[in-house]
């Protein structure tokens, strides 16, 4: 068995290049998917492009905190370690949405649900020789701001400030948990992965922001292109020895003073405990319990 790596929103874009770039490399793949439908017809195409029978698809919506922990649940009921985490999935709401539990959806699900899905998978990611936990983050979060008088947005909602707010989540919340898995064999870094033509945005019932993607495909990276530096995380050796650090095109790169606030960052941490259920507890202890 090769090295063990998990991938949200691996149905496309991103997620489905960096599925196919890793099980190139060796590596056993799970492909977090959604959709049943989407997700089989990505795990087909997942093993025609890398020639790979070692990839494998399991359902979890990360708009859900109880699938997040079913999927958890079966993925520990299966594996007693995890090499990678690569938390991939994101959405930009161009209307204020909420998720199942009344999170406003970028928040819910770009920070929260993957907040809760890395708590979850923190044992076997320690158990294994060197974990890393790889979250793609974006240069948007330079426009953000954590409102954490109005985390969801209830007055003034824009993409833009949902978008800026859960991106700059990412990287808080990158900051606290290599500050917590210090001295242990885990490792946390999130990137930018440059300006991607996904479908990221697009309202997949109406069609909306498919002509303004059509528009501007040819200024963006290919998906392949945009996942070369999360696979570099996911898999060099090199990368191994950073923790921490938010990189573009696979080098570690300063950031503005809000991202590296570590006040924001440990406030964010309790905060999101309370959101999604679970005690704010020294990583390498007891199994994380959910109130």
């Amino acid at each position: 068995m090769g090295k063990l790596m998990v991938v949200t929103g691996a149905n496309s874009g991103m997620g489905l290049a960096s599925t196919i770039a890793l099980a190139k490399q060796g590596a056993d793949v799970v492909m977090v998917c959604r959709n049943e439908r989407r997700g089989q017809e990505a795990l087909a195409e997942a093993v025609r492009q890398s020639g790979s029978d070692r990839i494998q698809l399991m359902l979890c919506d990360l708009g859900r905190l109880d699938s997040i922990r079913e999927f958890a649940k079966a993925f520990r009921e299966r594996y007693s370690k995890l090499d990678v985490l690569l938390n991939n999935a994101g959405v930009v709401m161009l209307k204020r949405q909420e998720t199942a539990d009344g999170f406003e959806m970028d928040m819910g699900v770009n920070h929260l649900g993957h907040f809760l899905l890395t708590n979850l998978l923190l044992e076997p990611l320690l158990a294994a020789k060197q974990g890393r936990v790889v979250t793609v983050a974006s240069g948007a979060y330079k426009a953000g701001k954590i409102h954490f008088d109005d985390p969801f947005l209830t007055r003034g909602f824009n993409p833009a400030k949902a978008y800026g707010q859960s991106k700059l989540a990412n990287i808080l919340f990158t900051k606290e948990l290599a500050s917590r898995v210090a001295g242990t064999s885990v490792t946390a870094n999130c990137l930018h992965p440059g300006a991607v033509g996904t479908q990221i945005g697009v309202n997949r019932d109406t069609g909306f922001g498919k002509t303004v993607l059509a528009m501007l495909k040819p200024f963006f990276l290919t998906p392949e292109k945009g996942a070369e530096t999360a696979v570099y995380l996911a898999s060099d050796p090199e990368a191994g020895r950073f923790s921490g650090q938010y990189f573009y095109k696979k080098k570690p790169q300063p950031l503005a003073a809000k991202a590296e606030n570590m006040e924001d960052a440990k406030r964010l941490w309790a905060w999101s405990c309370r959101q999604v259920g679970i005690e704010d507890e020294p990583v390498g202890g007891n199994e994380r319990r959910t109130r």
